[in-house]
């Protein structure tokens, strides 16, 4: 491997059935990972010349390998020997456990069939797969025992363990709108600023938008307009730490006005300015281009 190429992280994760995985292999999706859930053993040699051949777009990858793919099991620890002969790749196994207990209560309370007990009792198929996974476990460079964590404690774990001592996962994305073209269906709070008094009907404003500093300066001026933006700016700064500690990795904040083209959008660029010095931040405008004749 060369000096200027990049290792790539690849994360197995597996443990036993009912542990939490699904909930880990949401995490790694929040990292930024490249994601994929229920990789039969047997084609990761195959997966990994596809890594091979887009490395350069694909850093971190986090593969989820459990007993749903159990004819494929057996192929598993010698796909396990050909990673650790891959030098441009840092491989890691995480194995996700709890106890026997545990384990057959989350099966009763989801009514599902373990995958190696199919028509016996949950117990048998949970001790049957921790003797097949008992070498794995072995091998693996971290194990989380989920007994007693909570889906949003086992995320927050992950995250902790996982995240870059750079990196930011939560971020805020404020999108401006205009109401004539409907609400934004992911949007997680909204701001009506229709309110405002709208540049629209000063005629030399008409084309243009809240990203023009005429029309924002015309937007700010007014006493309203500076009241709504310091209560909006004063909440929003009490809320992201409670939404960010509730294990959320993405607040989505609507800001919309009539067309989408002026208060909206200027509001939404304030916004996004303010809160960037806390947190990763983007901001988008909908239907700024939507106005006749654009």
């Amino acid at each position: 491997m060369s000096n200027n190429e990049q290792e790539t992280k690849l994360v197995i994760i597996t443990g036993m059935s009912g542990a939490g995985k699904t909930v880990a292999i949401q995490s790694f999706e929040d990292l930024g990972y490249y994601c994929v859930d229920n990789l039969p053993p047997a084609l990761l040699p195959k997966f990994l010349e596809l890594m091979r051949d887009s490395r350069n777009n694909i850093k971190n990858v986090a593969l989820v390998m459990d007993l749903r793919g159990r004819e494929f099991f057996d192929s598993l620890f010698e796909a396990l020997d050909i990673l650790g002969e891959e030098d441009w790749l840092n491989e890691h196994i995480l194995f996700l456990d709890a106890k026997d207990e545990e384990l057959v209560t989350r099966y009763k309370e989801t009514r599902r069939t373990h995958p190696l007990a199919t028509e016996g009792l949950p117990l048998n198929g949970i001790q049957q797969e921790r003797k097949i996974l008992d070498e794995l476990r072995g091998r693996a460079q971290r194990i989380i025992d989920t007994t007693n964590l909570k889906p949003r404690a086992l995320r927050e774990k992950i995250l902790k363990a996982y995240t870059e001592d750079t990196q930011d996962i939560f971020s805020v994305h404020m999108v401006s709108f205009g109401y004539k073209y409907g609400i934004p269906i992911d949007a997680d709070l909204l701001f009506d600023v229709r309110f405002l008094p709208n540049p629209h009907y000063v005629p030399h404003m008409q084309p243009l938008t809240g990203l023009n500093s005429e029309v924002s300066s015309y937007v700010f001026k007014w006493s309203d307009t500076q009241k709504f933006n310091d209560k909006v700016l004063d909440l929003l700064q009490f809320m992201l730490p409670q939404y960010k500690k509730e294990g959320k990795s993405q607040l989505v904040v609507g800001i919309g006005c009539t067309g989408g083209q002026h208060r909206s959008v200027a509001i939404a660029e304030y916004f996004a300015k303010q809160l960037s010095t806390h947190y990763i931040t983007h901001v988008s405008h909908r239907d700024i281009d939507k106005r006749k004749g654009h």
